[in-house]
């Protein structure tokens, strides 16, 4: 079952114009450089085609705040300066755990570095989504102390310092919209070609339920999802689902409601992953139109060899102090007195 792909969940509809309604399936940038790493493209971007042209064989894009350009020269010379290389990505980072950080980004504050990252991962996204309108959307960085691969910046002339290595880098990032009607938690997701298949997709799912419940947004992806979207999503319901069914005392009840409290899972998706999984028993049963049978769940854990350790440490997001609310109250305050 697929788990780590780049999947595009049906961003909003106040998409701008120049993006085409149906985009051509062949890629119009053939290969693309992300430092010294070259990948191929899956889909088509919408670079601007006085800079980039309707078809280019190669275009090179920085690893630290993905601006691009054809010419190798002048990137070369953008690596050396770039004012991301020895700091960290922009915005605030969230979450810490040994070798992994997310970064929480306002698309409205860091409007250039917002529309690049998305001018990037349209590569390996089906559908359209946010490149220019990207003020309303929050952006999540996951970047990776230690990638496999990694990035080879002598490749480029570069020399790799402590510090280079202690940036570390951007293998994926989900969106989501700062105000939703439907109360998703999550609007994009992608994971960059080189580093899928590592379990990272799921890291940002996990993620962004465990935003949801800080929030108190009861949700999920937008939707339609995608084919792949889905099979990406009822791997991580599932798996997460079973954890939480598994962990409860066997003589204790646990109804669709608790599982919704307890996982911040819709309960649409809930109902649809347990009837995926075959866990479920038509029977009438103190008022319960269907009973979750828990044998059945823990034989489909061990048939789908599922891992049932929450991908993410809840505990590892970073919390506001006190002191850092006081400042931050402080400084509305003598905004509000100029």
């Amino acid at each position: 079952m697929a788990q780590d792909i780049a999947i595009e969940n049906g961003v909003n509809s106040k998409t701008p114009a120049k993006t085409p309604q149906k985009p051509s399936v062949e890629p119009n940038v053939l290969e693309v450089v992300l430092g010294s790493l070259p990948i191929q493209p899956w889909y088509p971007s919408f670079y601007p085609e006085e800079l980039v042209g309707r078809r280019v064989d190669r275009l090179n894009v920085c690893q630290w705040c993905f601006k691009y350009t054809k010419e190798l020269l002048p990137f070369v010379g953008h690596l050396k300066a770039c004012p991301y290389r020895l700091s960290s990505p922009p915005g605030d980072a969230i979450y810490t755990q040994s070798n992994m950080s997310i970064y929480e980004l306002d698309g409205a504050e860091h409007k250039l570095y917002a529309q690049n990252l998305s001018l990037f991962a349209k590569l390996f996204l089906d559908t359209k989504s946010v490149f220019y309108d990207v003020t309303t959307f929050l952006y999540y960085l996951l970047v990776l102390k230690k990638p496999s691969p990694p990035i080879n910046s002598t490749k480029l002339g570069l020399q790799s310092t402590a510090e280079d290595a202690e940036q570390g880098q951007i293998v994926g990032f989900f969106s989501k919209e700062k105000m939703s009607w439907d109360n998703n938690n999550l609007a994009c997701i992608c994971i960059f070609p080189p580093w899928q298949k590592q379990g990272l997709g799921q890291v940002l799912m996990a993620a962004s339920y465990e935003l949801g419940r800080k929030e108190g947004r009861m949700g999920g992806p937008e939707k339609p999802l995608s084919d792949l979207g889905r099979l990406a999503y009822t791997h991580y319901w599932s798996q997460t689902l079973a954890r939480t069914i598994l962990a409860v005392p066997s003589k204790q009840t646990l109804s669709i409601m608790d599982l919704r409290d307890e996982t911040y899972i819709a309960v649409e998706d809930i109902i649809n992953t347990l009837q995926e999984m075959d866990v479920l028993e038509h029977k009438k049963r103190g008022g319960a139109q269907a009973l979750i049978n828990k044998s059945k769940v823990r034989l489909w854990a061990e048939r789908n060899k599922a891992n049932l350790k929450n991908p993410i440490d809840p505990e590892a997001f970073v919390v506001e102090t006190e002191s850092e609310e006081e400042d931050e109250d402080e400084d509305e305050d003598e905004e509000m007195e100029e």
